[in-house]
């Protein structure tokens, strides 16, 4: 069990910083007028990072950390996106939760794609941390490493959907739903400063 208590820890650790991942999922609960709306973003999110998890347990992470060239096409492209994506939800200004746009199936399930496979974090995250960490083990305890990372991931943006439907039947105004909008715009816009300056 061992393994699959690494795995929990790890993943938890992994995925709790506030991200644009985790941020576009909150913001789904909060906005969509059943909590049930808002699960398509979850459920592509969470099989983003399944997806990521199996890839990197299986042997990405060994390719991905020996071409430079692939972890910095990775790094710039994520940059742009970040910046792009800070300045979104920097424009949004959702004057009530109840009325604020929510978006459709559809793009919900392409935003939520693109949130998750084309943030650096997220890449370089799993391939480097739980790739090479799941290199310590095999067989039936890797599996379990495998399962407990991807159940946790599961759980969590389910979670964030929920905690987004919450803070809309307790913010009637969109005040503090603007406020978090803001707030996560400039946390993106540091974490994109931060890649930057490890590509110095």
């Amino acid at each position: 069990m061992e393994a699959f208590f690494h795995g929990v820890i790890l993943a938890f650790g992994l995925i709790l910083p506030l991200g644009v991942q985790n941020i576009f999922v909150f913001s789904q609960g909060a906005t969509q007028p059943q909590l049930m709306k808002a699960f398509p973003a979850s459920i592509t999110a969470a099989l983003c990072d399944t997806l990521l998890i199996v890839l990197a347990v299986f042997g990405l992470s060994l390719i991905v950390l020996q071409f430079e060239w692939l972890r910095l096409l990775l790094m710039v492209g994520g940059i742009i996106f970040l910046l792009y994506m800070g300045y979104t939800i920097w424009r949004s200004n959702p004057s009530s939760v109840v009325n604020s746009e929510a978006l459709p199936v559809k793009k919900q399930i392409v935003f939520a794609l693109s949130v998750s496979l084309l943030n650096p974090h997220a890449i370089l995250d799993t391939i480097g941390v739980i790739g090479t960490s799941a290199l310590k083990y095999s067989g039936i305890e890797q599996l379990l490493f495998t399962i407990a990372c991807i159940w946790i991931s599961w759980g969590w943006f389910f979670g964030l959907a929920i905690a987004g439907a919450s803070l809309k039947k307790l913010d009637g105004t969109g005040k503090l739903m603007n406020m978090f909008n803001k707030c996560s715009a400039l946390f993106i816009w540091a974490t994109a400063f931060y890649l930057m300056i490890g590509l110095t």
